[in-house]
């Protein structure tokens, strides 16, 4: 159930990863702030593992280094010294069982929770698990965190989770996708069913189409190999664009549990209609991008990145026009866009509304703008509303404008900043809520669709379009769209 509390109960944090980018990036910062705002539980004790030899002060002192790195605040001392405190080192090699053994002396399953994070490679989750087996750490109420991706394809998915489900109970599991630990998809929830202006205008009679739209303005930022060999269909379209859909197009859960929540966002992803060679150059286009001069400086294409292969053919680039198959949602198209070196950073989901039936007001304005509600997920997030509106003022003749109805977070909550994805995430971990996280199912799931697009484009050979750095795509983008430009519209008004 969705709980709401302090801190939750004690617990022992095993960190699997302590040293690598993501821990010292994100979850290092992300338990600074739960300790700053009084979120972690006095008794919670947090154990770092890594190959490397150290001190625990030679670590503490490295955690304090990566936070005046990432934090965007000064450290406070007070804070730094209450979270250093609950800091302990434990050298390991996590390929080693017998290496396992150590973490006994640094936890204490009779007085605390053991949440294990798996902050590494996915193919280390098995001996992973089968290492806290023997040592004895993973019986209930442990928890175990995994981090995606979760296999490459849905095989290696049902490997992965089935070397994990031997050792974990599911109600055990807490799988990531940080985009559900953001502000705005929490917000979600909140917006379609605690006003019933959305929750009973949210279906196909009403709605026209939905616009999911993450946009990158970095490349593959020095990754290249790594990127090169999962691409952004799987980076981005399997986890973060599905988890979006399926959030904006469940019915409503029975109840805020992670099973009901969990319940309805299953219904969708099972209800989208799959992709195949036979539809997939109707439904799908896939882009890599080229060299470009973006604000008077060149711009290498993604082939000509350091450590490229000139005959690479992975997409930076993927938009799929989706639907969903079930009543509330027939015939109303999912545009969604996701990729690299595109004109700016920008995350939002757009609902368009159906026009007016009828316009009484063709003498003044033959075409109404429709309207709108717009979800900023990044970087300014907030709910805009676009309405049209009359002109103040007196003239002879009425005026009509588009106008805007803005909820900016950080503007109307006064939130400097607002709370990275990964603190709530995190705290949601050691409370013991699963709400926010992914189930087994979820996963399969969307492979099984991803799977579907990504054999047909081996089936037809569908091309791989090149796209200038800093624009918004390869222009055989608006066929597919039916001439809509997504995010283009909004950065032209803005």
């Amino acid at each position: 159930m969705f709980v709401e509390t302090a801190s939750g109960s004690p617990c022992d944090l095993i960190l699997f990863g302590a040293l690598g980018d993501l821990s010292c990036r994100k979850l290092l910062p992300a338990l600074y702030q739960l300790e700053r705002a009084g979120l972690l539980d006095s008794k919670t004790n947090i154990v770092a593992c890594a190959r490397e030899e150290f001190e625990v002060s030679d670590y503490r002192e490295s955690v304090k280094n990566s936070l005046k790195k990432f934090l965007k605040e000064a450290i406070d001392d007070q804070v730094w010294l209450r979270l250093r405190d609950k800091l302990s080192y434990c050298r390991m090699d996590l390929t080693q069982l017998t290496d396992y053994h150590q973490l006994v002396k640094h936890v204490n399953p009779a007085e605390r929770i053991v949440v294990s994070y798996c902050a590494v490679p996915s193919d280390l989750y098995a001996i992973v698990c089968q290492g806290l087996k023997q040592a004895g750490l993973t019986s209930q109420p442990s928890r175990l965190v995994l981090e995606k991706p979760l296999g490459h394809d849905l095989h290696s998915s049902i490997e992965i989770n089935n070397q994990v489900g031997h050792f974990f109970d599911e109600d055990q599991i807490y799988r990531i996708d940080h985009y559900l630990g953001k502000e705005t998809i929490l917000n979600l929830l909140v917006l379609r069913f605690a006003n019933s202006i959305f929750s009973s205008n949210w279906d196909h009679r009403v709605i026209e189409r939905v616009e999911i739209t993450v946009a990158e303005e970095i490349g593959v930022e020095g990754r290249w190999e790594y990127y090169d060999k999962s691409g952004h269909v799987r980076d981005m379209l399997q986890n973060h664009l599905l988890q979006i859909v399926s959030l904006i197009a469940m019915d409503p859960p029975l109840s805020l549990s992670a099973e009901s929540i969990r319940a309805e966002k299953l219904k969708v992803l099972k209800a989208l209609r799959a992709i195949s060679e036979v539809n997939v150059h109707e439904h799908s286009l896939r882009g890599q991008y080229a060299g470009n001069v973006v604000n008077g400086q060149a711009v290498p294409g993604y082939l000509e990145e350091k450590g490229a292969n000139k005959e690479s053919k992975t997409e930076t680039f993927v938009a799929v026009k989706a639907f969903i198959d079930n009543w509330r949602w027939s015939g109303v198209p999912f545009y969604l866009l996701t990729g690299k070196k595109l004109s700016k950073k920008q995350s939002e989901v757009v609902i368009y509304f159906k026009p007016q039936p009828h316009n009484i007001f063709t003498g003044i304005q033959q075409l109404l703008s429709p309207n709108r509600l717009i979800i900023r997920l990044q970087p300014d997030e907030g709910v805009e509303i676009r309405i049209m509106n009359k002109v103040p003022g007196l003239s002879e003749r009425m005026e009509l404008q588009e106008s805007r109805l803005d909820l900016s977070f950080s503007d109307s909550f006064h939130l400097h900043p607002i709370a990275d994805a990964y603190e709530r995430l995190m705290l949601e971990v050691l409370i013991g809520n699963q709400y926010l996280f992914v189930s087994r199912e979820e996963i399969e799931y969307a492979w099984k669709w991803i799977d579907g697009i990504k054999l047909a484009w081996e089936q037809r050979n569908s091309p791989l379009y090149p796209y200038p750095s800093g624009t918004w795509g390869p222009e055989e983008l608006s066929e597919l769209f039916a001439g809509h430009a997504l995010l283009q519209e909004e950065c032209d008004a803005n």
